[in-house]
């Protein structure tokens, strides 16, 4: 009988994202075969385990956060796969999220609800943070607005005091223009972020739009106001990982590139919801379609709500928006389908009819003209990546 193979995941159980990448790792041994799994104990970044200069094992999947763990980790010269974005062991394989649609995920969501200044709260500590700043700052540039920047170091030895750095957060808060929508670096900083901004009495979402990353859905539940937050796709994170470990067990060579994953979506929270817009009619145009996109309306329907005549409501939303009031209503829409199809069990019929399309027929088209592939594909990808099941918190 061939023996189990044994596998040390050196990967904390103190935060949500950790959490989800063990979920995949779990899940990715359950559907293949099982594996003897040693999951030390220890919080981010601590040092490695002592049993692991003695442990004969087979692999290890790690969060290397700190060149104390890549020495360990190498030193045992057993196959690895690094789940962090620290870098400490460059030649190890890296199975990590895609920091570059993230941002743009979080600039594009900030950008829709009509934010046309934007800024970044960071930790310059941290790679990811660094990837995130670049690729936001970026989005910025190329939508022709400047992007505000606040970078602190908060690693170990380097931290400044809380009440120092409260002090320049609320700083940077007062000089911003307001209204502006902020990203920060992950859903920490951004309920520091929010913190600071009931303290010096700046009105969110109003006059700071905040979103996070992480969706750590205890900590954005219990920021004031709700945090919006970028999900991350942890358990297909995890899931690859352990894949990619498989194979190098198996004797595959590690691959040069590394494998990057992108997030599910956005939780929106209370902390972005609002419309930031100086044109007031075309806000109450945007505001009555995503009430009752899914509500079977058309455009006649939308200029009811608002004083304008279709042409000049149609220009005006264009010029802000940059696509059109129906474009706007189908966007939704299939939003709406996206997430029924990832979440449920529905039939195609039941998501159109959920969704506010007439026919199935013309959601199917809709669907694979703009998304490019059939709903159907579309939900067995979702399925294969890891996104929530029917009935799964």
């Amino acid at each position: 009988m061939k023996q189990r193979p044994a596998v040390a995941l050196l990967i904390e159980t103190s935060n949500a994202y950790a959490r989800g990448l063990l979920k995949g790792i779990v899940a990715y041994v359950r559907e293949h075969r099982p594996w003897s799994i040693h999951l030390a104990e220890q919080g981010r970044g601590d040092t490695p385990p002592a049993w692991l200069a003695r442990w004969q094992g087979d692999g290890i999947i790690a969060r290397i956060e700190n060149e104390a763990i890549a020495r360990a980790v190498l030193k045992t010269r057993l196959p690895v796969v690094d789940v962090s974005a620290a870098r400490e062991a460059p030649g190890v394989p890296w199975v990590e999220t895609d920091d570059r649609v993230i941002a743009r995920m979080a600039g594009e969501h900030l950008w829709q609800r009509g934010f046309r200044r934007l800024a970044f709260c960071g930790d310059s500590a941290f790679n990811w943070s660094n990837w995130r700043r670049d690729h936001f700052v970026e989005f910025a540039a190329e939508r022709g607005c400047t992007c505000h920047v606040f970078d602190s170091a908060g690693s170990a030895g380097r931290r400044a005091s809380r009440d120092r750095q409260q002090r320049r957060l609320a700083d940077w808060i007062r000089r911003l223009p307001k209204p502006v929508g902020v990203m920060a670096c992950y859903d920490i900083r951004a309920q520091q972020l929010l913190d600071v901004c009931r303290d010096i009495d700046v009105a969110v979402p109003e006059d700071v739009a905040v979103i996070g990353v992480d969706n750590d859905e205890l900590l954005c539940d219990l920021s004031t106001p709700p945090l919006t937050s970028v999900i991350p796709n942890t358990f297909r994170t995890g899931y690859e990982a352990a894949a990619l470990l498989d194979r190098l067990l198996a004797g595959a060579a590690a691959p040069p590139e590394p494998h990057l994953i992108e997030p599910l979506g956005i939780e929106v929270r209370e902390s972005t919801d609002v419309l930031a817009m100086e044109d007031r009619e075309v806000a109450a145009a945007v505001r009555f379609i995503r009430e009752h996109a899914c509500d079977g309306i058309n455009v006649g329907d939308v200029l009811k709500a608002v004083t304008l005549s279709r042409r000049v409501l149609e220009s005006r939303f264009r010029a802000r928006l940059g696509r059109t009031p129906h474009e706007e209503i189908v966007r939704l829409k299939l939003e709406r389908v996206k997430q029924l199809l990832a979440e449920t069990d529905l039939s195609i019929a039941a998501v159109a009819e959920r969704a506010g399309f007439e026919h199935a027929e013309y959601l199917s088209a809709a669907f694979k003209q703009l998304i490019g592939r059939s709903p159907s594909a579309y939900r067995r990808q979702q399925r294969a990546s890891g996104s929530r099941k029917p009935g799964e918190e």
